[in-house]
């Protein structure tokens, strides 16, 4: 092959061309979604769909603050802060003191809340002869306090919001443990009335679709729906995918929720129950949620229904515990089976150096070091290429005017000379599915998120401020460049990868720091190689080096 090299950069341009596009896809801002309800919302007729429509206010915000008696609980945790409105139990704040918005901006992290035309909350009730089901403005909850706090060494927390309605006394329970982000949601529902009951719980997510957010804060962000059933185990479910049709699945178990890049918000219903998972666009919000199943309450006994909502970072290990697959919400593409392994080996460098810089330099150097077979390979293969290239330039001008000739006395010269032309391509091709898979790892990884390394790299998970690392990138794949043998004989591709370089230097400039710092430390000891294998191809007289 005449261009290894230019076959090798351009497979290596056209993933990273990929990767923008799908970085776009995901992290870039959203186009506007219509925010009319759809035709299968404003025309259903079935009773479990008008069950649901009652369960959806049309407007939240404006039924928080119609009704007067509406009071906002604030409840504390060492890792929460939340705010649950007394009509419905909603909870319509929640913010992570653990993390902060960005290193400019000190403030709690918020990931639910109503403000400044946005609304993102968390809605949970009973249906059927329950307090949700008519079109009307959500009941309101009885509460002893308006501010709860888990104290230093308390375990755990509950905080119980009380009503009656139609003959059933409801007792609504969050129960919040120290440490954790999931708290338990219990509904304990006693039939006091004359006649049995039927009530149906329902958990979903309501979040504004067009809410401008994706190009104002620090870094673009993806939001939008995911699910969860017995036979897929994640599957995204964009606001896009909700404006085109209601999702309506029905699985034992399952769960749904709302990304928004490194957090998660989730509701994970009664594992055993047969769950029915929806979505719809109501307004200009997007809903996703689930349904459990009907249950019938006899005079004077009381049922207990309960999920899990969890709010927090996408911690893969806490997240794999509340629930199937609910880990796979960190989200590593078709290639998670190589981030999964990657993430866990770099999170237990992490354990031993304490810096994610350093960890990602030794990963590297093991990465290289276990790959140094191969690219022994591929640059003895490049380097017998070159060898030949006297001769493959006097077979082009003795075929110059016959392609059809040239191709196979090209084949039997590399039959002679024993040189296989794709030699040096498998190396490469093995490395760039790693490639792909730590930068998903980086982008999606929030153990990333802020984490320093040195000097002006304080946020391995955003772009180099000052663009040194892109810089050093492009020089150390200039000396690759010089270092390797050329077979190119076009002029144009000569010039194309002499620009390559500058191109891919420009290209980087927003990529990760961490995922570039990979990359810049990968140039360098792919360089330390190079020149050991070449030196030890000259003393056996198999690299002769080119002339100056």
């Amino acid at each position: 092959m005449e261009s290894l090299r230019s076959f090798l950069v351009i497979a290596l341009a056209l993933v990273s061309f990929l990767l923008w596009q799908q970085w776009q896809v995901d992290y870039g801002p959203k186009p506007v979604v219509a925010t009319q309800a759809t035709p299968a919302t404003q025309t259903t007729t079935t009773s479990a769909d008008l069950q649901l429509s009652g369960a959806v206010p049309t407007t939240p915000a404006a039924a928080v603050t119609t009704a007067s008696a509406v009071q906002l609980v604030e409840v504390k945790t060492d890792v929460l802060t939340v705010k649950i409105n007394t009509q419905g139990g909603d909870i319509v704040g929640l913010e992570l003191p653990g993390f902060t918005v960005s290193q400019e901006n000190p403030s709690s992290y918020q990931l639910m809340r109503q403000l400044n035309g946005f609304e993102y909350v968390a809605q949970s009730g009973l249906l059927g002869d329950g307090p949700d089901d008519k079109k009307a403005p959500r009941q309101t909850y009885q509460v002893a306090q308006t501010s709860y706090q888990l104290a230093n060494g308390q375990a755990e927390l509950v905080v119980p919001f009380t009503l009656q309605h139609n003959g059933l006394l409801i007792e609504k329970r969050f129960i919040f443990t120290a440490g954790k982000y999931d708290v338990r949601v219990e509904y304990s529902v006693t039939n006091q009335g004359d006649g049995s009951k039927v009530v149906q719980p329902y958990y979903h997510f309501a979040q504004t679709i067009d809410n401008g957010e994706g190009s104002n804060m620090m870094m673009p962000v993806y939001r939008g729906g995911a699910y969860s059933t017995a036979e897929q185990r994640y599957e995204k479910f964009s606001f896009e995918d909700m404006a085109d049709a209601n999702l309506s699945l029905s699985t034992k178990g399952g769960w749904v929720s709302m990304l928004e890049h490194y957090f998660v918000a989730a509701w994970v219903p009664q594992a055993e129950d047969t769950n029915q998972l929806y979505s719809l666009v109501s307004g200009n919000l997007g809903v996703i949620g689930a349904q459990g199943p009907q249950s019938s309450i006899a005079v004077g006994e009381t049922k207990t229904f309960n999920a899990v909502f969890y709010a927090g970072p996408k911690d893969q290990d806490n997240l794999k515990l509340l629930a199937n697959g609910l880990d796979l919400t960190v989200d590593y593409g078709i290639l998670w089976f190589i981030s999964q392994p990657l993430f866990w080996f770099l999170q237990f460098i992490h354990g031993i150096v304490g810096n994610w810089g350093i960890a990602i330099i030794a990963i590297t150097l093991l990465v290289k070091g276990a790959l140094f077979p191969l690219t022994k390979v591929q640059y003895e293969s490049m380097a017998k290429m070159r060898n030949l290239k006297p001769k493959i330039d006097e077979l082009q001008a003795r075929f110059k005017d016959d392609r059809q000739k040239m191709g196979p006395a090209m084949m039997e010269l590399y039959r002679k000379e024993k040189v296989n032309p794709m030699g040096g391509c498998l190396p490469m091709l093995i490395q760039l599915p790693i490639f792909l898979a730590l930068y998903w790892v980086f982008v999606e990884s929030v153990e990333l998120r802020q984490a320093p390394f040195m000097l002006w790299i304080t946020d391995l998970s955003v772009q180099d401020p000052y663009y040194v690392l892109p810089v050093l990138y492009g020089i150390s794949m200039f000396i690759m460049q010089k270092l390797t043998p050329m077979t190119v004989t076009d002029p144009m591709q000569a010039k194309i990868m002499l620009w390559m370089p500058v191109a891919f230097s420009v290209f980087f400039l927003w990529f990760p720091s961490g995922l570039v710092l990979y990359w810049v430390v990968s140039n360098l000891v792919s360089l330390g190689q190079m020149l050991y294998i070449y030196r030890g191809m000259e003393k056996k007289g198999l690299y002769v080096r080119e002339a100056k």
